[in-house]
């Protein structure tokens, strides 16, 4: 079987670790994409990104291609909003979580200040488990890149596998 790296980005931060952990364990990578895009930019990004994530939106995505049976462990990568997952994940698992109850999950979180902590708890919460493969919370990777996260990520892969 295979694994699957499902990520959100917004920045570029979780799609460059997606990228690292897809090419270091031989993963698909599936982007996934709300219909209807958030603000990027200046104080409209932090609002309405922090909004829909408080609120548990769940938006319309573009088309993707996930076929479950493909895979045994599903890595879940996205920002972390208001202390939680984007809404664009939400989405997915709540499109798809019947076929993740009997996969392996993984998640990696990309911050700028803090949160990740309690955003990989409502994670497990929706998914409704109490531990999972592997986790990895990172700051802002992409714009901060540094050793000490290099071999963090190395030890997130090595436990994938």
């Amino acid at each position: 079987m295979k694994t699957a790296v499902v990520y959100y980005t917004m920045s570029g931060n979780t799609k460059l670790i997606a990228e690292k952990v897809a090419e270091a364990v031989n993963a698909d990578l599936i982007e996934i994409s709300p219909k209807n895009t958030y603000p990027d930019k200046g104080f409209r990004k932090f609002f309405w990104g922090g909004k829909s994530a408080v609120m548990g939106d769940k938006p319309e995505l573009l088309p993707y291609e996930f076929l479950p049976d493909k895979y045994d462990t599903v890595v879940f990568g996205t920002p972390v909003w208001a202390s939680t997952f984007t809404p664009p994940i939400r989405t997915f698992i709540e499109e798809n979580k019947a076929v993740l109850s009997d996969k392996d999950i993984a998640v990696f979180m990309c911050q700028s200040g803090a949160g990740g902590d309690k955003a990989i708890i409502k994670l497990k919460k929706i998914l409704e488990r109490d531990t999972l493969k592997a986790q990895l919370i990172l700051v802002d990777p992409k714009d901060k890149p540094n050793s000490e996260n290099d071999g963090r990520i190395e030890e997130f892969c090595k436990a994938l596998q």
